[in-house]
């Protein structure tokens, strides 16, 4: 439900204008961007010097032998080279500088709502795509805060310089020229509204494939397991080719524009070689003038042409933008204006009120559940796979909100409780556990870096980590590999018990994961979860009926619907689904 509405509400803002990304990203920058366009500014004057100058030496310097004159006139375009120098030394320690520290602003801003967003848009999300687009999607900004958006307006100042000292030399010469320039404006700006779209679909691809290859090296032993390399390079390969084409496309587009303005001012060129031509010979224009004339169009028409690639640029970052946009669009979990509830001190009483949950519409998967979970006490939940433990876990948990009932603590809607003041009390172990990459020791710290070696060492031992770290080289300094592959399945559940008694929650969801366990193992994780359950409240979905005998209530879910409800032995005397789920275990 929640994930539909933050798509939708993506879609009604996804376009970033010129106006939002100049308020947003460029005026609260704007003494760089000032300093860089005085800069640019200060760039185009002086790469004037030299057609300016060019007129004097053919028309004066040269024809009176002026050799004081020609020296100055060398010092004067020397000094000028030397400023475009610095100045284009000085745009790009500013502004490239500034653009990426941007992009790294841009980067963890996007992370931080990711985030924020809750459960079901992760569910409905490939990892690897969101990788893509906090990573790729905002690398586009360099071109507005870098050199690209200040080299268009300096483009632009010198065209506009140097189209005034054209129309001083030759009125008809300037006016040949503009048509072509013209066309060729009108063709740009079709070509960048034909581009952006591209851009954007290139983006959602290139997220695809990212997710896809993700997935695929996150997966290479069930791959290799069955022998399907052959086919994971093939989905691979069709993704890398949809990429390509899109990439074909916008080439094609950005090679056309290129190819026009070749032809279109190669025209005015030739043109202007044949009026310029018949000028001088019939005196109407100097040698000086000309070559003035020539050079001038040369900086009028390479800014024009600059500006088509700068151009290009910008298409791709506001096509970056508009996906970033859609992401910083949707409502974070916390931003429910119903959460107003904040819970100082946690006494750990859950209870189940007329609770129904769907994730589709139409479709229910528990229906008018009702129980209570007191502080302290232990509730285990059984049933046939597909039931609807998990989802009563995860409603327990805040992951998921009630279609309709109420789940409270404390007597507290937790629908209207703020999340970060619920789940500072709440410790969750999972049947397949995830475990970063690192060693055993920050894996244990993650909910609590800054706890002390006491505490920790005593998390390690009531989870009996020690049991196998002792035998370790390094001890909890073992690395433990991506997802803790270096650990067996033992090891790494009591790992992850260790992390939650650190954490000393008042509340424990535990995807009970003795299951798949040698006897020993399980031996001791029943001994680990025995002291993490300890004195909280604590929901257990339970695979092996033979650890919850000492549950407080065992509740069997069948059907989304709570079928029997009571103490082991209350249970096994009714003879009903607990009796038989349980006495077929036995036989096992």
């Amino acid at each position: 439900m929640q994930h539909h509405k933050t798509t939708q509400k993506s879609k009604t803002k996804g376009k970033v204008t010129l106006v939002t990304a100049f308020k947003t990203i460029i005026w609260p920058r704007r003494n760089l961007v000032f300093i860089g366009l005085i800069l640019i500014v200060l760039s185009r004057l002086a790469s004037l010097v030299l057609p300016w100058k060019s007129k004097a030496l053919l028309d004066d310097v040269i024809p009176n032998k002026d050799y004081v004159e020609l020296r100055n006139l060398l010092i004067i375009v020397g000094l000028a080279i030397l400023m475009q120098s610095v100045t284009s030394f000085l745009l790009t320690k500013i502004l490239s500088v500034q653009a990426q520290y941007l992009i790294s602003e841009l980067r963890a801003q996007v992370q931080k709502k990711v985030l924020s967003l809750p459960i079901s848009f992760f569910d409905n999300t490939k990892s690897g795509a969101l990788v893509s687009r906090i990573m790729s999607d905002v690398e586009g900004v360099r071109n507005l805060i870098g050199t690209g958006l200040v080299q268009m307006v300096g483009g632009t100042i010198t065209a506009v310089i140097s189209l005034i000292l054209l129309i001083r030399i030759s009125p008809s010469m300037t006016l040949f020229v503009l048509v072509p320039v013209a066309v060729f404006g009108i063709i740009a700006l079709k070509a960048f509204g034909y581009i952006r779209p591209i851009f954007r679909t290139r983006g959602k691809i290139n997220a695809e494939v990212t997710g896809r290859l993700t997935e695929t090296l996150a997966g290479v032993r069930v791959i290799k397991a069955f022998n399907a390399e052959e086919q994971e390079n093939k989905t691979f390969e069709l993704g890398v080719d949809r990429l390509f084409q899109n990439v074909k496309k916008s080439l094609t587009a950005t090679a056309f524009m290129t190819s026009s303005s070749t032809f279109l001012l190669g025209i005015a060129s030739t043109g202007i070689m044949g009026i310029g031509g018949y000028k001088i010979m019939v005196g109407e224009l100097t040698i000086g003038d000309f070559l003035s004339f020539t050079l001038l169009l040369g900086f009028m028409i390479a800014p024009i042409v600059q500006m088509s690639n700068i151009g290009s640029q910008l298409t791709e970052a506001f096509a970056g933008l508009d996906r970033t946009e859609e992401l910083m669009n949707m409502t974070a979990e916390e931003d429910n204006e119903q959460r107003t509830i904040t819970l100082d001190n946690l006494k750990g009483d859950i209870e189940f009120k007329d609770v129904s949950f769907s994730y589709e519409a139409g479709k229910e998967v528990l229906h008018n559940i009702n129980f209570k979970a007191p502080a302290g006490s232990v509730t285990a939940l059984v049933g046939s796979s597909g039931s609807g433990k998990s989802t009563i876990a995860g409603l327990s948990a805040t992951f998921l909100t009630p279609k309709s009932g109420v789940v409270s603590i404390d007597n507290q809607d937790l629908s209207k409780v703020k999340l970060s003041s619920y789940r500072q009390y709440l410790g969750v172990v999972l049947q397949d556990e995830f475990l970063f990459e690192g060693t055993i020791r920050e894996n244990i710290l993650f909910p609590r870096p800054d706890a002390s070696e006491a505490d920790l060492q005593n998390a390690v031992k009531a989870a009996y980590v020690n049991e196998f770290t002792d035998r370790f080289d390094y001890g909890l300094d073992t690395l433990i590999g991506e997802r803790g592959v270096k650990l067996s399945g033992g090891q790494r559940q009591r790992l992850a018990i260790a992390r939650a008694i650190l954490a000393n929650p008042k509340i424990i969801i535990l995807d009970e994961a003795t299951s798949n366990l040698d006897t020993e193992s399980e031996g001791l994780i029943q001994k680990s979860l025995s002291e993490l359950m300890k004195d909280r409240t604590t929901i257990v979905i339970a695979h092996r009926l033979s650890t919850i005998r000492k549950a407080d209530q065992i509740l069997v879910i069948e059907a989304g619907k709570i079928a029997e409800r009571g103490t082991h032995d209350e249970l096994i005397a009714l003879q009903g689904r607990y009796y038989d789920l349980y006495t077929y275990q036995a036989k096992i």
